[in-house]
């Protein structure tokens, strides 16, 4: 089977093939609640747009509430949430919660409500091979569906839990990146690992591009955009901030100064869309 669709949907959603991809994550309240800087959400989703990022993840009923409020003008490609984890809250308990994830819709819902792309969670290191097992499974399962319906398939990999002492360890960024991979994702979005070598190192072992997520807010904004500037200098495909971007002192500022720094970068060392 053709797969044109799934390749021009990641061009989209990724910017092109020759720059990084700038995405801005805004899927937190449904775990988080309405943490500072997600209030009015269609008004954040608007401020967005009208700074060009490449790409936007939301949860389905923010797509549908946003398509149904306004006249749509240009629009960032748009990367569905399909599941929901207590990961979150249960290892925020010193582990003792009990780890689930649940699938909330399923490939094809997620393309007729007119997204370019989908995304779950894969969590590794939590000491629950039960768990573990089933985030395999139902990956393994939105890969196989996303095949068949042509959208790309982004995975969240992530080391969590007991067994982890630094979640951007190389050597866990390496593991549950090359898992992703093998399972079926396009793209990864996962953790720095906190230098630009030791990240260069990951990105190139790792086959398919990497997006970088920005974590808790930084310290400031200066220190979140030096993180940028290391995510693009390490040839990573981009980066995938959340909190640093919708909790900035200056939105509006922040956005144009990351689209600037990984424009800066170089782009022979960018990791192809496809290799």
């Amino acid at each position: 089977m053709s797969d044109c669709g799934k390749k021009i949907r990641l061009s989209r959603v990724l910017g092109g093939s020759e720059r990084r991809a700038l995405v801005v994550a805004f899927d937190h309240a449904l775990v988080l609640g309405p943490i500072p800087g997600t209030e009015d959400p269609l008004r954040k989703i608007r401020q967005f747009a009208q700074a060009e990022v490449d790409a936007l993840l939301l949860n389905l009923g923010l797509i549908r509430q946003f398509a149904n409020s306004t006249t749509l003008g240009p629009l960032p490609a748009i990367i569905a949430r399909l599941d929901w984890t207590t990961i979150w809250s249960a290892l925020g308990q010193g582990g003792s919660g009990a780890l689930h994830s649940a699938l909330l819709a399923r490939p094809e819902e997620a393309l007729r409500l007119g997204a370019d792309a989908v995304l779950t969670y894969l969590v590794v290191g939590t000491g629950d091979a039960e768990f573990e097992m089933k985030e395999i499974t139902r990956n393994a399962e939105i890969a196989r569906e996303c095949e068949r319906v042509g959208i790309p398939f982004i995975v969240e990999s992530l080391a969590r839990g007991k067994d982890v002492q630094n979640p951007g360890d190389p050597k866990w960024l390496n593991l549950h990146t090359r898992m992703a991979a093998e399972l079926g994702a396009d793209t990864v979005k996962t953790d720095y690992s906190g230098d630009i070598a030791s990240m260069r190192s990951v990105v190139e072992k790792c086959p398919i591009p990497i997006l970088v997520l920005g974590g808790s807010r930084h310290a400031s904004d200066k220190h979140a955009l030096d993180v940028v500037r290391d995510v693009a200098a390490s040839g990573a495909a981009g980066v995938f901030f959340g909190r640093n971007v919708f909790q900035a002192d200056n939105m509006s500022r922040f956005l144009e100064q990351a689209r600037a720094a990984l424009d800066a970068a170089p782009t022979a060392e960018l990791q192809a869309i496809t290799r």
